[in-house]
C-alpha cells in the first residue's frame, strides 16, 4: 500500500478503485454492500467490519492486514493475543501506560500539532477573504447555449476514455465523477431559509454531497442527479481559483466554516418546466440539459434505436432500459433533438426526421 496515498481508510479505498476503473456501483456489487454504503466508507462516514475489509483488498489488490489497520481496527487474532499478553502481564501494564504517556516523543508532536493549528488558524482570516472575492465571483454565470452544453457533454465523455473510465450504459454516472477526480457522498443536508436542499457542491474537497433525506436520489432518479450535479460542476464552478485555494487551506481545521459551497435545490427533470428568464431556474435548466445530454448523446441514441420504432411506446421503454434513464428523460429528449414529436396532453408520438450526427 503507498504510504503517501494512505491519508485514511476512505481515501485509500477511494484511490484503489479509482486505479482499478471500477465505479462505487461495480465494486459494491463486488464486495456484497450497497454502494451508498461504500461512499460512506469512502468519506469515512462509517466503520467497516472486518469482513468488509478483507473483501475490499480482495477485490483491490490491497493487502489485508495493513488496511485493517488503517481502519483502526484489530483482526480477531490480534485482539485475542492483546487480552492475553494484558492477561499475563497485568502488573506491568500501568507502569508501561505510564511511560507511553510521558514520552517525550509524544509531547514533541502534541506541541508541533499546536503550533501548526495556531499558524493556520491565524491565516484563516485572510482566507476568509478570498473566500468572499471567489462567492462573489460564483454567482456570475455565464449564459451556455444548447450548442455549447452538448458539448461540453460530448468532451466530458472522451475524457472518461482518456482518463481509464470509458462510459457504460446503461450509465453509471458516479465514474464520470471518478475520470474528473469528484468523490460523491451521502449525508443529511439540513434545509436553510430558502428551503430543502438537494445537493451542495464542495469545490476545494472535489465533493458533491448528495441528500439522502431524498429516497428518490437513492432510486430512479440517481444517475441523472449526479449527472445533473457534474454540470453544475463543469459550468457553474470556478474550478481554476478554488483548486488554488483549496491546495492553501489544506488541513485547515476551519475549513468546513469558510469553504465556498454551492446548493442544489432542484430535481426536476422536464427542462420545459424550468423559466429560463429567472436566474435559478436558468443554471439549472443549464445542468439537467447537460445531464441529458451526457446521459443520452446522439452518438448513443442513434445505436439504441437502430431496429425500433420511435412512435411505438415498447419500443421506446425498451431504449429507455438500455440507456438507464427515465422514460421521460428519454422522451425529452427526443423531442428536443427533433427525432419525435407528441403534443402536450397526448399519448400519440409522431415523426421526425432523423438526421445522423457523428460523435
Amino acid at each position: 500500500m503507498d504510504k503517501q496515498e494512505s491519508q485514511s481508510f476512505g481515501r485509500c479505498i477511494w484511490q484503489a478503485r479509482r486505479k482499478k476503473g471500477l465505479s462505487q456501483r461495480e465494486l459494491a456489487a463486488k464486495v456484497g454492500v450497497d454502494s451508498t454504503y461504500l461512499s460512506k466508507l469512502e468519506n469515512d462516514h462509517v466503520e467497516p467490519s472486518e469482513k468488509v475489509i478483507r473483501s475490499l483488498a480482495e477485490h483491490l489488490s490491497l493487502n489485508a492486514l495493513e488496511l485493517i489497520y488503517l481502519a483502526g481496527r484489530m483482526t480477531q487474532h490480534d485482539s485475542e493475543a492483546l487480552e492475553e499478553l494484558v492477561k499475563a502481564n497485568y502488573k506491568e501494564m500501568p507502569a508501561l501506560f505510564r511511560r507511553v504517556r510521558e514520552n517525550p516523543g509524544i509531547d514533541s508532536l502534541v506541541k508541533a500539532r499546536d503550533e501548526r493549528i495556531a499558524r493556520l488558524q491565524k491565516e484563516n482570516a485572510e482566507l476568509k477573504a478570498k473566500v468572499s472575492s471567489l462567492e462573489k465571483e460564483l454567482q456570475i454565470y455565464k449564459f451556455y447555449s444548447k450548442e455549447e452544453i452538448e458539448r461540453v457533454a460530448n468532451n466530458t465523455l472522451k475524457l472518461m476514455h482518456k482518463n481509464n473510465f470509458p462510459p457504460r450504459w446503461p450509465m453509471d454516472a458516479s465514474r464520470v465523477a471518478d475520470s474528473l477526480d469528484i468523490a460523491i457522498s451521502f449525508a443529511k443536508i439540513v434545509p436553510d431559509e430558502q428551503g430543502p436542499i438537494v445537493a451542495k457542491i464542495l469545490p476545494m474537497e472535489r465533493e458533491i454531497i448528495l441528500n439522502q433525506d431524498i429516497q428518490e436520489l437513492q432510486g430512479k432518479l440517481h444517475e441523472s442527479t449526479i449527472a445533473h450535479e457534474i454540470g453544475h460542476w463543469l459550468m457553474h464552478v470556478t474550478q481554476y481559483e478554488a483548486e488554488n485555494l483549496r491546495k492553501e487551506i489544506n488541513n485547515n481545521l476551519e475549513v468546513e466554516e469558510t469553504q465556498n459551497i454551492f446548493f442544489c435545490r432542484s430535481i426536476i427533470e422536464q427542462l420545459d418546466t424550468y423559466k429560463v428568464n429567472i436566474k435559478h431556474d436558468h443554471i439549472e435548466w443549464q445542468a439537467e440539459y447537460f445531464a441529458s445530454c451526457l446521459l443520452m448523446p446522439t452518438f448513443k441514441l442513434e445505436e439504441v434505436r437502430r431496429g425500433r420504432d420511435l412512435t411505438n411506446w415498447r419500443h421506446l421503454y425498451a431504449m429507455q432500459d438500455d440507456l438507464g434513464v427515465t422514460i421521460s428523460n428519454l422522451i425529452n429528449r427526443l423531442q428536443d433533438l427533433g427525432w419525435i414529436y407528441i403534443p402536450e396532453g397526448s399519448k400519440q408520438i409522431y415523426p421526425r426526421k432523423i438526421e445522423s450526427v457523428e460523435f
